[in-house]
């Protein structure tokens, strides 16, 4: 779909959706994002400009935290727009002042293509700016799950990790995670379909709290 005609009403994917392919420039080259994507957990996740301070603690925290992802399998790719040699320049910049390298890649989103793709553009705010959104992405391409701050607002990197473990939990045992889940902690067992069901969850090592909550460890 043609973003750009004004005329077309363009509804940005929601959490279930297929997440948009493209292709960009970036600063470890032009990529096709569903090529880069290819069997892997993908977070995308947007800034609004470079060489400013919250952006910039919130860049250098997914750098300085890459490798946690990357064992969990999880590739990471920001955007902003801005041009590739403001990006180049501030990750050269943040390296010499901070000694954190950003080596995942960040999209150079000059023309808004990406953005308006996926809806970071918030209608509401004063510019035109991304605004601070994070999308994750399973392996099959479908968006999981949508996190979206205002521009004043950093995010909170703990919180993005933790929701990526649960969702990876969840998918692998298809358990869902309750209230303020941590790693190690019980997962809930979804309710019984039917009265046998139910009857069996009732013989179940399960710590039974109702017929229809039920935890159990992983």
């Amino acid at each position: 779909m043609d973003t750009n005609n004004q005329d077309i009403p363009y509804t940005p994917p929601r959490i279930g959706d297929d997440a948009p392919d493209f292709e960009a420039l970036t600063t470890i080259g032009r990529i096709k994002f569903s090529e880069f994507a290819k069997d892997h957990w993908v977070i995308l996740f947007s800034h609004p400009a470079d060489f400013t301070p919250v952006c910039t603690t919130e860049m250098t925290g997914f750098a300085v935290r890459e490798e946690e992802f990357t064992e969990l399998g999880t590739k990471l790719i920001g955007l902003s727009i801005d041009s590739i040699h403001s990006h180049l320049a501030w990750i050269n910049s943040v390296n010499k002042s901070m000694g954190i390298l950003m080596k995942f890649p960040i999209i150079a989103d000059l023309d808004m293509k990406v953005a308006r793709l996926y809806g970071m553009i918030a209608p509401g705010e004063s510019d035109t700016s991304a605004v601070r959104a994070v999308y994750f992405i399973d392996p099959k391409m479908k968006i999981k799950l949508i996190m979206h701050y205002p521009h004043n607002v950093g995010r909170n990197m703990d919180e993005i990790i933790r929701v990526l473990k649960a969702m990876q939990l969840s998918d692998k045992h298809k358990v869902v995670l309750p209230l303020d889940w941590q790693p190690g902690d019980k997962v809930v067992v979804p309710p019984p379909r039917s009265l046998e069901e139910m009857q069996e969850r009732e013989k179940s090592d399960y710590e039974m709290v109702d017929f229809y909550l039920a935890k159990r460890d992983v």
